[in-house]
């Protein structure tokens, strides 16, 4: 009976386990693929404070505006320019 037991208890756990790493999948996958933006976006914001140089243009590097650049590309900047510019 003591075998039974550990051997439901083992498949219980099992289960539950794969129950946590598909409900945390999805999550995952979001964050990693916001990181990865991320680093997309201060890249290009490193870009365009260099090329902005000869230009007088600067954008601020900081997590948000990396956020911004990295989600939504050129579009990004072009809008953190425009706020920048008016606000």
């Amino acid at each position: 009976m003591e075998t039974t037991a550990t051997v439901a208890v083992i498949v219980v756990c099992a289960l539950l386990i794969w129950l946590l790493v598909a409900i945390l999948k999805t999550p995952m996958k979001l964050i990693l693929k916001l990181l990865i933006n991320m680093v997309c976006g201060f890249i290009m914001l490193f870009v365009f404070n260099f090329i902005g140089g000869f230009f007088d243009l600067s954008l601020g590097i900081n997590a948000t505006n990396a956020l911004v650049a990295g989600v939504l590309g050129i579009p990004g900047i072009v809008l953190l320019l425009l706020l920048q510019t008016f606000l």
